[in-house]
């Protein structure tokens, strides 16, 4: 069958000729009034329809770019997809900060989520009205991808590596985002990304392998939450490819995200993603092709060169016309377009959210949100009773976190910042120290010394003649005046960056010179980070991490990139203050020493770079540890995006968040000093190092013992961890179940001096099954505040059906006769009671009929990937010997075999049974030589091997060659037309 997708093209060129109308009566009198899509009265699918054939097919199209062109004749105004408001508005100035996703779902208060929502809902609006070009009301917020692995570089963004609770937080946010009103949105909320995104590293090109069990029981299960009740009405693909087909093109976005929807789903592209598909990817071969395709799937809105449609326009205009797209599936887009637009009440004349200003933009109500959010979201790992303080009367504060709040790179713009020195110092006095090395630069020429107006840096005097011997090395004081003093910020992952001491500018690149003009690492492209290398003597050279280009000097004097490496400068790097010496110095004397460490949001791992470690900057370490020998009374207040590994031991007490927005040095301090019990729980595994971690491409969690769900070592902190200031006690777990519902109670009570709050974690675990089960499972939870002796029955309701796992003998959920364990404490590794259940299910039957060879239960050195364009998948050989599995399959009655199987150069296909080496072998197939997506269909007598072995067998696929591509396996009857099993 022809690709629909790959027509031959004459002509690629986009047609600027309008195309004609539908109309039926395009001379009737367009009076508005006479209008029924403006009837606010007439039901919502009614109103779509009638404005979608109202219009031209050229105007339909003007409605499928993320800047949608008005139709002035019908009164539809431009509208404009995409505002960022991940916590708090974003890109569009000054509005309220709130903790970062991750810090908001560590509150594990999905009310609290939801008021954040509704909060950052009512500012965009509030710009909206203000400048509704600027500020449109669909919002490119939650994030709902599992946290799978800590090394992503936006792992910030998301909620939890448990796909339920980050539905739960997901769907909270995104109905604070949408509003309470039952017809009205007050925004339009898009989910990203769809689907299996949790890397940077190559992130258009590489494919995420997704195993049936992974797809429906981790990635799909975080999206269905809010799409499914309502509460996100628009969805975002992601930029990778999943089983070797985009996720833009992918049909699951029709089968399983709009068939959750209980309305019209709006679903947008990424950003450039279109053109990936010809480019990068090179999926198709022409943009036309691949718009169409696009669309076909279910794409209703192209992201693509950003307020300049014509192309995109055009090239829609084109596959029209080519008979690739019919007017249909425009309609179908279109009327998805229309029906958020609707639903915003753009055609009504008054909405419930009309008197939303810009009064509420970080208004007083807000702000309280914001240190509330931040308070509730601070998690304390350890503490040996050094917090919370008690009477001090100085504090050292101590760290290049200390007095500053880092923005990352979907934050709002900060409208005024509460640092930690700053929350602390209304508390009591304090001292301060960034504890950063003060260090001079020195090439042959002389001095790197900083232009006190910002400008170039330079060495030594213009044309300082030949080299000498050794550099020339100034001292000093490390006094700030001087221009040839820099500060040395240790981001960790070797990236430094340094600030001139005389300006308190940091140096930058621009346009290939050294600059010192800038506040601090920033932008999309980040050019104020260098690598330090060493060379002989002692002497280091500066390497631009944003360029790769290493830093040199001209015959000028000024410092500027050099593509070579060997025309660097060659440094001299001397500490004249040390930030460790002096921050032990002023910890000292201090009744408590508080260092405030973490990461950089733009340096550390971001949109576009993922991490390589997890480890604290070394020199920020090495802080930590002169602190602590000091002054025993150390607290570490570690602000960071993800989880951390540091080498200090033994730190009395330290403290998580995540960067808490404009209010976090006020909750740091409320936790400090006890005004607040620390309620926040770590919604993912700190692991000890990134060596207990899978390849970061490895999506296949179940495989690779994966997440709490599946890790079997012992972490650094579990998932749900988190102390409190008091203690609790759990007692009296009852479980039962009855009408299909798991009832399961206990009884916590605050065995402590002082009132605090408990986050109760249930978790279950299959104890015997057909496939390998999560050794635990978060199943619900409640956040309880309790008084000294106070005491709360907790209830779990948990349905059977939610049990279940998917099953890849038959391609659908199932719950399984088979005893679980009920769990419940206080983290997935502190867990305080348990009881057994015992669920009557289902018992899983051997393998009858077709395999498909997605659905095998094991497998070594494959590939998952597309075995059709459009739909379809199947498994790519990665080596020689490569192998699937399939157990349990009944061969009674088979006769022959026939497997759809292809490759570029040929190859080999054994099938074995019981053993992928020693097995007996039941046939052998040469697969021809064919086409990507050309597979063709081998049959195989296997009536002379099954009378000797008959019945139920492990079936193993071995692919002899790599490069093979095998979509199923069928058994049938005996056939004599294709030889016996060796042939």
């Amino acid at each position: 069958m022809p690709d629909p997708f790959r027509a031959p093209l004459q002509d690629l060129a986009p047609s600027p000729e309008p195309l004609p109308s539908r109309d039926p009566n395009p001379s009737r009198d367009p009076n508005p009034s006479r209008d029924s899509y403006l009837d606010p009265g007439a039901p919502l699918a009614g109103r779509v329809a009638d404005l979608l054939g109202r219009l031209t097919l050229d105007e339909k199209l003007g409605l499928l770019h993320q800047y949608q062109a008005p139709v002035g004749r019908l009164g539809v105004g431009p509208f404009r997809t995409g505002t960022e408001a991940l916590h708090g508005l974003a890109w569009l100035g000054p509005a309220t900060v709130f903790p970062q996703a991750v810090g908001l779902a560590s509150t594990w208060d999905p009310e609290l989520v939801r008021r954040v929502g509704a909060a950052t809902g009512d500012e965009v609006l509030a710009f909206h009205h203000k400048d509704p070009a600027g500020a449109g009301r669909n919002v490119w917020a939650p994030v709902v991808n599992p946290l799978r692995d800590p090394r992503w570089g936006r792992n910030e963004e998301g909620y939890s590596e448990d796909p339920w609770l980050t539905g739960v937080m997901g769907e909270a946010y995104a109905r604070g985002l949408r509003g309470s009103d039952p017809t009205v949105l007050r925004t339009a909320p898009t989910l990203k990304h769809f689907l299996a995104y949790n890397n940077e590293t190559d992130r258009c090109t590489t494919s995420s392998n997704l195993p049936p069990r992974v797809l429906h029981e981790y990635e799909l299960p975080a999206f269905r939450p809010a799409v499914e009740s309502g509460a996100a009405v628009a969805v975002m693909p992601s930029y990778n490819l999943v089983n070797g087909r985009p996720a833009h093109l992918s049909p699951l976005i029709e089968s399983a995200l709009r068939a959750w929807a209980p309305g019209e789903l709006l679903v947008v592209s990424d950003a450039y993603a279109p053109a990936n598909l010809t480019g990068v990817q090179g999926y198709h071969d022409t943009l036309p092709e691949a718009y169409a395709h696009a669309l076909k799937t279910g794409l209703d809105s192209f992201t693509q060169d950003d307020d300049r449609p014509d192309a995109t326009l055009g090239h829609l205009r084109e596959a029209l016309r080519l008979g690739l797209l019919a007017e249909a599936d425009v309609d179908r887009a279109v009327r998805h377009v229309l029906s958020i637009r609707f639903r915003l009440g753009e055609f009504d004349p008054a909405t419930p959210y009309d008197d939303v200003t810009e009064e509420v933009v970080n208004c007083p109500a807000h702000q309280d949100l914001a240190r509330e959010a931040a308070r509730r979201s601070v998690v304390l790992l350890a503490n040996d009773g050094l917090l919370p303080l008690g009477p001090v009367t100085k504090v050292a504060v101590i760290g290049q976190l200390g007095d500053t709040l880092m923005e990352d790179w979907y934050s709002g713009t900060l409208p005024y910042s509460v640092t930690a020195r700053a929350g602390l110092a209304e508390r009591c006095a304090t001292v301060f120290c960034e504890a950063v090395d003060r260090v001079t630069l020195t090439a042959e020429a002389g001095p790197v010394t900083a232009d006190p107006a910002g400008g170039p840096l330079s060495a030594g005097p213009p044309d300082a003649g030949p080299l000498r011997e050794g550099p020339s090395v100034p001292r000093g004081d490390g006094a700030a005046g001087s221009p040839d003093l820099f500060d040395l910020f240790d981001w960790g992952g070797g990236a430094y960056a340094l600030r001139a001491a005389a300006t308190g500018r940091f140096v930058s690149v621009d346009d290939g010179v050294l600059v010192n003009d800038q506040p601090g690492p920033n932008g999309w492209e980040v050019r104020q980070t260098f690598r330090v290398e060493e060379r002989p003597r002692g002497l280091t050279v500066l390497r631009h991490i944003s360029t790769g280009c290493y830093v040199g000097r001209g015959d000028d004097g000024v410092l500027r990139l050099v593509d070579d490496a060997d025309r660097a400068v060659w440094l001299a790097m001397d500490v004249v203050r040390s930030g460790a010496a002096r921050a032990a110095e002023l910890a000292a004397d201090a009744d408590v020493a508080v260092v405030v460490v973490g990461d950089h949001p733009l340096v550390n791992g971001r949109e576009t770079e993922d991490r390589t470690s997890l480890a604290l900057a070394p020199a920020q370490d090495a802080v930590v540890a002169a602190v602590l020998a000091a002054n025993p009374r150390t607290v570490m207040v570690i602000t960071s995006g993800y989880p951390l590994t540091w080498s200090t031991p033994d730190v009395p007490a330290v403290l998580w968040s995540a960067h808490g927005g404009q209010e976090y040095g006020h909750a740091l301090a409320e936790v400090l000093f006890g005004d607040a019990d620390p309620e926040g729980r770590l919604t993912q595994t700190w692991y000890r190092s990134a060596q207990e971690l899978p390849d970061l491409l490895d999506y296949d969690i179940i495989t690779a013992d994966a997440t709490y769900l599946y890790f079997r070592g012992t972490p650094l902190f579990p998932f749900g961890h988190g102390l409190s200031y008091t203690t609790f006690d759990f007692a009296g777990l009852r479980v039962g179940l009855a009408d299909g519902v798991v009832t399961a109670e206990v009884t916590v009570t605050n065995t402590g001096a002082r009132e605090g709050v408990e986050v109760v974690q249930f978790y279950t675990r299959q104890r015997r099954s057909r496939v390998k089960q999560p050794l635990r499972r978060l199943r619900g939870f409640e956040k309880v505040r309790l008084a000294p002796g106070q005491s709360r029955v907790v209830t779990l309701r948990l349905p059977v059906e939610e049990l279940a796992f998917w099953d890849v003998t038959r391609g659908r959920f199932v719950v399984e006769s088979a005893p679980h364990q009920l769990m419940v404490g206080r983290s997935a590794a502190d867990l305080r009671l348990c009881a057994r259940f015992d669920v009557p299910g289902e018992t899983i039957p051997p393998r009858a009929g077709p395999l498909r060879a997605m659905d095998h239960d094991e497998y070594d050195a494959v590939a998952f990937v597309d075995a059709d364009p459009v739909a379809g998948e199947a498994v790519r050989s990665e080596a020689e010997g490569a192998w699937i599995a399939f157990r349990q399959v009944d061969l009674s009655g088979v006769g022959s075999c026939a497997v759809t199987a292809g490759s570029a150069d040929g190859g080999m296909i054994t099938l074995r049974l019981g053993d992928p080496l020693h097995g007996e072998v039941l046939a052998a197939f040469p697969v021809p030589r064919t086409g990507r997506h050309a597979l063709q269909t081998l049959t195989r007598d296997v009536t002379g091997r099954l009378a000797r072995a008959g019945g139920v067998h492990d079936v193993y696929v071995v692919f002899e060659n790599d490069g093979v591509t095998l979509a199923d396996l069928t058994w049938g009857a005996p056939t004599s037309s294709t030889g016996g099993a060796g042939a």
